[in-house]
Order: structure tokens, then sequence, then C-alpha cells
């Protein structure tokens, strides 16, 4: 599927003036992805947000993922749509701000989309409110805000930072005597350790050492001190997000010359383009445990989205293939594409698309995730994430500045986000 087929739409312009004004279309916030007559059936219109244009030096960019949304309705257009529909892509810069989600949210439900796809924010709180009330679906989002795993228009693809963190207590169980974690002192870090701490105690290992930091610090010497006085040869996780990459400077300021701490995370707070960014081989971040939520970046289950990318991205360097945000927004349209091949008759809606998902539609990614479905007996139906159905991640450690397998295959954490919730109540 990808090989490149003559299109069903052709561009009314040539192939610069076209390519120019997709840019500018995306960095003028709100974009559509335009395309022309063709198909069978009346095309399927749905949108992307993320942030971009930012102003706040902590603020989140995700340029990749709207990027890639527009990569994928090019290639899949080029091969006659979705059975026979074209498919166009909305855009939308959320500035990574509470009002600039809920804009977009509103974009969304008067442009009348069929779904919101694939997209990122940290703003839950008020951009799926602004969703339900206009009855529009939200499907894969990155996972970055609770709001996503329990909402009843929600379809996430994979488990959140819940998931990764009551993974990374199995993962860490196997090597680690004994645990810190470093974690932001806030309400949502509040919940880190519990999580944690349920794979830990299952291998009977003891509880974590908890170590707040603040969130937005430039230094965390502190921090990093108490960890290494507590680490004895044992493991040192930061789960901090942005900063978790200031947190190891620190760390390894810190560590004495000669001795070397394991140290973890999580997806969301190492990446490989973090890693590559930091030294590659030479990163602090060699010989890391990491979980994640999919198969690592080199997996051959990515080819075929690499080959999109080569194809029809024409060089856009804002789409990494291993950036977690443009793998799961390749994710998040396998499963619109697999919805909308549901759908006979010509027009695609915001209800028909609920429904599909609601009566069970499966949805196979190509073993980047486990078959995907989203009837009321596949939810984990946990407070505070009845929503997830993907409760699956992967183990993996950093070699030679590359994030590699470290156990094949999927482990499930579906038991652990139980008990974590059993515990905390």
């Amino acid at each position: 599927m990808t090989g490149r087929r003559r299109t069903a739409f052709p561009r009314p312009f040539p192939f610069l003036i076209g390519t120019a004004v997709a840019g500018a279309l995306l960095l003028s916030g709100c974009g559509v992805l335009p395309g022309g007559p063709g198909g069978s059936g009346e095309p399927v219109t749905v949108m992307t947000w993320a942030p971009d244009q930012v102003d706040d030096v902590d603020a989140v960019t995700m340029p990749g993922v709207p990027a890639m949304a527009r990569t994928y309705a090019r290639w899949i257009n080029e091969q006659g749509g979705i059975r026979g529909r074209e498919l166009r892509v909305i855009t939308c810069d959320e500035r990574d701000t509470a009002a600039g989600a809920e804009r977009c949210a509103r974009q969304a439900v008067d442009r009348g989309v069929a779904a919101v796809v694939g997209s990122y924010s940290r703003h839950g709180q008020s951009a799926i409110p602004v969703l339900e009330s206009g009855g529009i679906p939200y499907i894969g989002g990155y996972g970055a805000s609770d709001e996503e795993f329990r909402s009843y228009l929600s379809y996430p693809v994979n488990g959140g930072q819940s998931a990764l963190l009551a993974g990374h207590g199995r993962q860490l169980a196997d090597g680690c005597e004994r645990v810190s974690l470093v974690r932001p002192d806030s309400i949502g870090g509040a919940r880190m350790p519990q999580l944690l701490n349920t794979g830990l105690l299952a291998a009977h290992r003891p509880e974590s050492t908890d170590i707040l930091a603040p969130e937005h610090a430039t230094s965390y010497d502190e921090q990093a001190a108490r960890a290494l006085k507590r680490a004895g040869g044992n493991c040192v996780a930061a789960v901090l997000g942005p900063r978790t990459e200031t947190f190891f400077d620190s760390f390894r300021r810190l560590e004495p010359e000669g001795e070397r701490v394991r140290i973890s995370s999580v997806l969301g707070s190492v990446s490989q383009p973090l890693i590559n960014r930091t030294g590659g081989r030479k990163s602090p971040f060699e010989g890391a445990y990491v979980t994640g939520w999919y198969p690592d970046a080199g997996d051959a289950r990515w080819n075929e989205m690499r080959e999109v990318i080569r194809k029809h991205a024409f060089g856009d360097n804002r789409i990494d293939p291993d950036d977690t945000g443009v793998q799961t927004t390749w994710i998040a349209y396998t499963v619109l594409r697999a919805v909308v091949g549901t759908i006979g008759d010509d027009t695609v809606t915001a209800n028909k698309v609920t429904s599909s998902l609601n009566r069970g539609t499966e949805v196979d990614t190509g073993g980047l995730t486990p078959v995907l479905r989203w009837r009321f007996k596949d939810l984990l139906g946990t407070s505070p994430y009845p929503r997830i159905v993907n409760a699956e991640v992967t183990f993996q450690v950093v070699r030679e500045g590359r994030l590699t397998a470290q156990k094949k295959g999927f482990v499930d954490v579906a038991e652990a986000l139980s008990d974590a919730r059993r515990t905390a109540g």
C-alpha cells in the first residue's frame, strides 16, 4: 500500500504553488488541505490541531502533528481517497493555550467536521466540552489530557501517561532493587507514585522514593543530589515532561566520576528526537530504560508510514517519523480510514462516525497497537480513565543512541491500572 498510484483528485495548481499555499495555510494557524473534484462520495472533512506558533517559553510545540495529517491526506487521496471519498484536513494551531484549544474546537463544530483526528493538546478541559456540545468525536489524540480518557466522545489509541507509569514500574522491577521517582510537584504529579508503585510492588520491590520537583525550574541540582544520595547503585526515574532533559543534565553533572546510575523515564519525557538533540550515543540518556506505547521507531511495522512521509511530505522537516506525536497521528488516521470504510452512504457525518465506533468497528493498525475497538465491553472502565481500550505498553532501552526494544511485544498493564485506582480509593 506504499506504492504511488495515479491520483483521483487532480491538483488545480502547479506543484510549487500548491505546496506554498499549504505551508501558508498552516502558518496562519488554521487551514484546509485542498483537493480537486473526484471520487464516488462526498468529501470527508476532519480537523487536526496541535500547538505550533507559541509565545510561552515553557509551551509545547508539535508542528509535526498537523503536518503528518496533511501528508496522510495527500497519500490517501492519490490512491483515490477513502472508498472513493476525498479526505480534507483542516488544521488549527491551538498554541498550547486553553483559549487556543477552545478556539480550535469551536471551529471544528462550526465547520461541521466528521471528527477531530490525531491531535495534541494539554487543554482538554477547554476543548473536549465544546466538541461534546457539537457531537464531534475525538479520535486518537496524543493522550496529553485526562479528558481524553473520560469523554464519551473520545476514542484514544493509547493508554496515556497512566499506562506508561504503570508499565514503567513493571519494567524497572526486573533490574532495580530500589527506585527514586523525580516528578512534578503538581496535582497531576501526585498520581505518579501510585501508578509506578503498582508495578514495583507486584514484583515484590519496595515502593519508590518520591522526590518532588518544581515544574518550570532551570536547574534541578537539589533534586539530583537527593536522587544520587538515595540511588546507592539502584535506579532513578524522572518524569518531568520537557524539563526531564534539564533534570538529567543536573544529575549527570553531579554524578561521581566512574559511577553510572541507571536512569529511566517514559515517552513524552524522553523521545528519540531528544536523544538525537542531546548527543545521540553520547547523550546523557544512553543506557536509559524507557516505557512507550508503540514499537520502537526502528521497527519494521513503521515502514509504511516512513514510505508515505518520504514520498508525500515533500521534504517537510517538521515531520520526524521517530516522534511519538507523528506516530500517534498516523495511527489515528488509520482508525479514521477503517471507520469511514464502514459507512455505506455518501455523506460521512460526525454522528455516523460515532455510531460506527460505538458499534465496535475493529481497527487493525498493522501491529503498531493491539486491534482497537471501542464497544462498552472493550473499555477499561476504571475511573479516572474509563475510555482506555489499549492498556498495552512496550519496554525500550537506549542503545548506541537509539531507542530499541528491551523486551519483544507488548505488556498489558490493565490490571495495574485497576490496582492503582483501588489503592487510591
